[in-house]
């Protein structure tokens, strides 16, 4: 029988109609919203939640596992609780499903306690606000779109642009730099890509100080729908036990958002805009509220975002990019031209840019990098059609030293050393600074440009 639900099973009714995830079913007393019910299916059991109360005598569930087997009639029971996961310092190196059983064929968790997956908020007087940054190693980052301690990162990128790359090194960054702990949530992960994730976390090392939590691309979509708040159940039970900086790492929140909209389409709800659920924005604020800090510990997260198309103005992108605090656009572009991470300077941002929070050195040397950029982007097609040699002395010595400054923001990563001859680095942010200044004052202008790609420090041979 699944575990996710331990309560003694109560009869509460029996199955009427079956329409794939959807059952329908008719009952003595209605069960409440969210209620978790279980139903026997093939010598085992089947978890369904109630979502839709049809009439005085009769619920609309959705299954979190297959329904083949399923007949109508079947009794239902009702487990007298909502969803919960089994939560334990022992769910660390591990990997569990939706409902916290293992899926590395690993023992069963020794749970201390259950938690609900659909808890609500903290208080907000028990809150604390997002402030300073978190190093994460990576050049780019840190000085152009730094990561705020406690706050909301997000990965905006199409297919293949290197998101979840970056997302296992944002895991290594924390564990390394910070001492702390990822819980990473799977949201219709491909198979093949969890087992990678998995299999490179342990043989890095990762794994030994992470959570992974996975609702496959072959699951219902009531699974996929639920599985983020599942992780951030995990999250939550790891600030407030360890009182560790927590990194909650999400790839990814769009699948989230189609599983979302799956559900409403199997209840039957008319689509809004775009053919997206009319409660996008508020199921996106129901996981989006809970990732906070408290007096216990940090939760900082880092959500990879699909866009679809490479359409920004997605109504799913736009509900996602409201409650972040630094947005991390990466481009096909950059991607083309060999810069690695593909990250666009310009159009990538943070709350945190301003004077009083980075001091004026770092808001300096951010501002006149992004100045350098901004003007070779303005110059590009000139030099494509007239060549370098028809630019100013003013402008070649702009366009120079921000070609050499596009090519010392990439790196080699620590996650792809196994496929890369070279090994990972990580810069410090004052060194990121220091060089930058270098750059900009000319100290390099003589330096060929392949040799400030794929590095680290620049007072450091490569």
């Amino acid at each position: 029988m699944n575990n996710a639900v331990h309560a003694l099973p109560v009869s509460v009714g029996r199955v009427v109609e079956i329409h794939g995830p959807v059952v329908d079913i008719i009952c003595e007393t209605l069960p409440p919203l969210h209620r978790a019910l279980t139903v026997a299916i093939d010598g085992g059991s089947a978890v369904l939640e109630v979502l839709h109360h049809l009439d005085p005598h009769q619920v609309r569930a959705i299954a979190l596992s297959r329904t083949a087997g399923l007949q109508r009639g079947t009794p239902v029971f009702d487990s007298g609780a909502p969803l919960r996961v089994p939560v334990s310092v022992e769910c660390m190196g591990r990997l569990l499903d939706a409902f916290g059983q293992p899926l590395d064929g690993g023992a069963p968790l020794a749970p201390n306690e259950f938690r609900n997956l659909l808890s609500p908020p903290p208080l907000l007087s028990d809150t604390l606000p997002s402030s300073g940054i978190l190093e994460t190693g990576i050049k780019v980052i840190d000085l152009l779109c730094p990561f705020i301690r406690g706050g909301k990162t997000g990965l905006f990128g199409g297919a293949g642009v290197g998101k979840t790359v970056l997302i296992m090194e944002f895991m290594q960054a924390v564990a390394l730099l910070h001492g702390g702990v990822s819980v990473f949530a799977g949201v219709g992960e491909r198979i093949r890509e969890g087992h990678e994730l998995w299999h490179e976390m342990g043989d890095n090392g990762a794994l030994a100080n992470a959570v992974l939590v996975f609702g496959q691309m072959d699951e219902s979509p009531g699974v996929r729908f639920r599985v983020g708040l599942a992780a951030l159940t995990y999250a939550e039970y790891l600030r407030d036990t360890l009182g560790k900086e927590v990194l909650f790492l999400m790839d990814n929140v769009f699948r989230f958002v189609q599983a979302g909209s799956e559900v409403s389409g199997l209840l039957g709800r008319m689509p809004a805009t775009v053919g997206y659920q009319p409660t996008l924005p508020s199921e996106v604020a129901e996981l989006e509220d809970r990732i906070v800090s408290s007096r216990l510990g940090n939760i900082t997260s880092v959500q990879a975002v699909y866009v679809p198309a490479d359409d920004m103005t997605d109504p799913a992108v736009g509900a996602i990019l409201a409650h972040l605090d630094t947005r991390v656009i990466l481009s096909r572009a950059q991607a083309a031209k060999g810069i690695y991470p593909a990250v666009d300077p310009l159009a990538s941002g943070s709350n945190l840019m301003d004077r009083h929070f980075l001091g004026d050195r770092h808001y300096q040397v951010a501002h006149d990098v992004r100045e350098h950029l901004a003007r070779y982007r303005e110059l590009e097609d000139i030099i494509t059609m007239l060549g370098i040699e028809e630019l100013s002395e003013a402008d070649r010595r702009v366009v120079q030293r921000a070609r050499r400054l596009q090519r010392y923001l990439t790196q080699p990563f620590h996650a792809m050393t196994a496929q890369n001859a070279a090994s990972g680095v990580s810069v410090t942010l004052t060194q990121t600074l220091a060089d930058c200044e270098a750059f900009l004052r000319g100290e390099y202008d003589d330096l060929p440009e392949e040799r400030c790609y794929m590095r680290g420090a620049m007072d450091v041979s490569a």
